[in-house]
Order: structure tokens, then sequence, then C-alpha cells
């Protein structure tokens, strides 16, 4: 990249100082930046994480190594972001840091400076997940009571919520949210209970008008909820709450009430559908098919506890003019720093990144070393990118890497370009608005693997250990 004046190139060379996280001579950054490849490395034996190594330079050298070349003429999907669901469970294990130490973690998730993983995406959910303490909804009632008009709605349960939302925009007020429900109010439901079950068709508007009015009220608060998807994995009313609703209800659901309700209320939120497993591409694809519900949708959304990354591409084939992301992905109690860190960086970060996903996103931000608070029926094994111990203490699990080896370098509004891999190499490469390429390889060989970086006719011999995630930057 040429600089144009001195203020350019003084300005881009502050920046790329700015990031590194331990000693090094911005003077020499400065003299090398156009040849230079900083990169940041995490080792699945956990001796390294998320640490700053040694520049590279391009040279005009061959020799041997496979090549990952990157090429920035093909293009493909724009990044909203990477990040986390915030579940209100998340939201109760920070506020018990001392006010010092939660101020400090937020601003490390949030912000965006040499210390911070910059996260750029939030999913959250409509009323409870079973992350959250407790099973509640917006428009909760004694049973056998309804309340169609929700003359009862209110968002009085989101508080603690609602307040950390505002704390994270004064932090990065471009952060984007997507929101979902686990379940409905069960008075809407055919079981009356908050797992299982399915809408009844006569509430069919009122679910509607809930989306609407979680949207204003959010709204009202100052938090913009960039698109919604009608259910939480529809296709799984095991969990506690839960729902079940087939592609047939999801697609009348938003053809004849949520769609044309939100064009009523001039609602802009974006309506994305399935929010499930990659197994079943065709969920999305049947409703898309539908020209009535299509024009309401903008896409469809998936998680990969079943199926392959590749459905991304499935749905993206039969319908390119519609978006898609990946919202959900949890690391577990009993998984290994390693094995996470490499299927989670390969399947989630890299993998959806290469099937045109805009977001990709792990479960839960935050929870207690037991690993609560859950609903009674909710997840008991789910681990969280941090783990609160007490007021003062809190422990960065391996979704932190996972997601920080993206979240940090390739920010909202970049762009995803051409990157060839190997038998061992997993790869994802991005341009950024400020015109640097970053590079996320994964190792799953156990091995150390050698290759080149290959970019506008420059190569950059590199060795990344084995089963490690690196992320390699330079202009």
């Amino acid at each position: 990249m040429k600089f144009h004046n001195l203020y350019s190139f003084f300005k881009g060379t502050a920046l790329l100082c700015g990031v590194v996280l331990f000693p090094l001579s911005c003077s020499s950054v400065a003299q090398n930046k156009g040849n230079e490849v900083q990169y940041w490395l995490t080792k699945g034996d956990e001796s390294v994480k998320l640490q700053p190594q040694s520049p590279v330079r391009f040279v005009n050298s061959s020799n041997n190594f496979q090549n990952i070349e990157i090429d920035a003429s093909q293009k493909f999907q724009y990044v909203d972001g990477f990040g986390y669901t915030l579940t209100g469970g998340s939201v109760e294990v920070i506020n018990r840091l001392s006010p010092s130490k939660r101020k400090a973690l937020l601003h490390e998730l949030f912000g965006n400076d040499k210390n911070s993983i910059s996260i750029s995406y939030l999913r959250l959910s409509i009323g409870a997940s079973d992350l959250d303490g407790e099973v509640f909804s917006y428009d909760d009632l004694p049973e056998g009571q309804t309340d169609p008009s929700l003359s009862k709605f209110s968002l009085a349960k989101e508080k603690n919520l609602i307040a950390m939302l505002k704390e994270i925009l004064t932090i990065n007020p471009h952060i984007k949210m997507m929101a979902a429900p686990w379940s409905p109010p069960v008075w809407m439901k055919d079981n009356g209970k908050s797992k299982g079950g399915s809408l009844k068709p006569e509430f069919y508007g009122a679910y509607a008008d809930y989306f609407v009015k979680y949207i204003q009220g959010m709204q009202k608060e100052g938090i913009m909820i960039d698109a919604v998807t009608p259910q939480n994995e529809p296709l799984h009313p095991g969990n506690n709450p839960s729902l079940y609703m087939p592609s047939a209800q999801q697609g009348d659901f938003i053809k004849n009430h949520l769609g044309p309700a939100f064009k009523a209320k001039g609602i802009k939120t974006k309506i994305v559908v399935y929010d499930h497993n990659c197994n079943k591409p065709e969920y999305a694809i049947d409703i898309l098919k539908d020209a009535d519900a299509n024009q309401y949708i903008d896409g469809s959304a998936f998680h990969l506890y079943e199926g392959e990354i590749s459905a991304l591409s499935t749905v993206h084939n039969a319908f390119p003019d519609k978006n898609l992301y990946f919202t959900e992905q949890w690391t577990g109690s009993k998984g290994s720093f390693d094995g996470d860190l490499n299927w989670h960086t390969k399947n989630v970060i890299i993998g959806s990144m290469r099937n045109w996903s805009k977001t990709a996103l792990e479960w839960n931000l935050a929870n207690d070393p037991k690993y609560g608070p859950h609903t009674d029926g909710g997840c008991t094994e789910c681990k969280g990118a941090i783990t609160v111990s007490d007021s003062e203490n809190f422990t960065r699990n391996v979704s932190y890497y996972i997601i920080a080896h993206a979240s940090k370098f390739v920010p909202a509004g970049s762009q995803r370009i051409a990157s060839t891999q190997t038998a061992h190499l997993s790869t994802a490469a991005f341009m950024t608005q400020s015109g640097k390429i970053v590079v996320i390889v994964q190792n799953d060989n156990k091995e150390d693997e050698n290759f080149n970086i290959k970019f506008a006719g420059k190569t950059a011999a590199v060795t990344i250990s084995g089963q490690s995630a690196a992320t390699y930057i330079f202009n």
C-alpha cells in the first residue's frame, strides 16, 4: 500500500503499533511496514495464548514450502462481526465482579485498544434462554389467562441486561445485535408449558406484535436490534425453554404475520430464518422458496451440532441474494483446549466465513465455575468464554481465544477475499476497510507446518506450530 502523505504513513504506523501486546520498536515497524507480517498465535497446548510473535518479512527469494495464496481481487461477503450470546446468566455472573474488575472486563471484551479483543456482534435471547437463572417471558400470566392485546407486556426482567448493553454501547457504539426467542409466553402454546409445544395459530398475530413490542422497547432504551430469528433451534423442543416450529409453521408466521407487522410498524430489523443445525439446510430453502415469505427475509442462520458447515453454501447457492449467519456453537465442560481450539477455529471461524457467513458466534459469554446459571432443564455443561470465580477473579476459556483470533483483527465491514488451503492448513482471508490483509490459519497437524504467505507477488515464509491457530496481518 502506498501512503499519499506523511500523515497517512504515521497514522497507519501508530495503529499498527497500537495493537502490539509486547514491546516492539515502532520505528522498526515504520521502516519495514510494507514488507512485514505481524502475527498472533495460540497453541493447543496452552503454552501460548493470543500472543504476538516476531514479525516475518516478505522477500523475493523462493523455497520449497507449501503456499497459501491470497488474492484480493476475488471478493466475497462483508463481515458483520464476531462474538457471543450475552445470556441473562452471563450478565448475572459478570455483575458479580467488583466495579473495577467488571469495568476492566467489559473494556477488554468490547474495546478497541491494544488490550481488547473488540467483540463486534452479540446475540440476545428474547425472554429467557436456558442459560438464564429462571424461565420467563415478557408477558407471563396466571395459568388459564391470555393477553392477546399484550397489555401486560414488560421488559422489566431485562433491566440488568439492558443496563449492561447500554454500558457496552458506550464502549462500542457500533456493535450489532441479533435476538431470538427460546419460547413464546406459555399461554400462546398448545401445551401451556415453557418446554416444547407449538405456537397456537390463533396467537400468530399476537406473537408478531410481541416481537414488535420487544424491538420498540429496546429501541426506547437506545438499543437497536439489527436482526431477529423467529425461534432458536426450532427443531429441538427438548430444551427449557423451547418451542417446536417446523418450516411450514415458520414460513406461515413470517409471511402472514411477522413480516406484515414489521412493515406496518416501520420496523427495519432484519428477519432471519431457521437458527438451527447444518443438517437441515432444506428448512431455510423451503421457506425462501415461498415468494410471499421471501420478500420479508434477509437470510438464514445456522448452528453446527449436526451436519456440515458447507450447508451454508448450499443455501447460498440456492438463494445467493440472501445473507448467511453463524449464530451458535458451544464449548463444553468436558472438552479439551486443543480439541476445541482447533475444531472451532476450523469450522466456526474459518468454515463459516468460507461458506458465506457474515457472523461467527460462539455460545455463552460467561458462566460461574459450576457452569451456571441455567434453567431447570437447561444446559449444565456449557462453558462460557469467561468463568467468573468471585468478585476479583475470572478465567479466559478456550472460546475467548477462538473468537479473539478473528474479532481483534477483522472489524465489522471487512470483506472476505480468496485464500487457498492445504492438507493441514485451513484459512480465511479478509481485507479491512483500512486496507489491511488479515489471514486466519489453523493447523490441524500435530506437527509444525512450514508455509509461504503469497500476496501480490511477495512471499513470506512462516512456521505455524502443530495444533495451533494464528492470525497474520499485513498491508
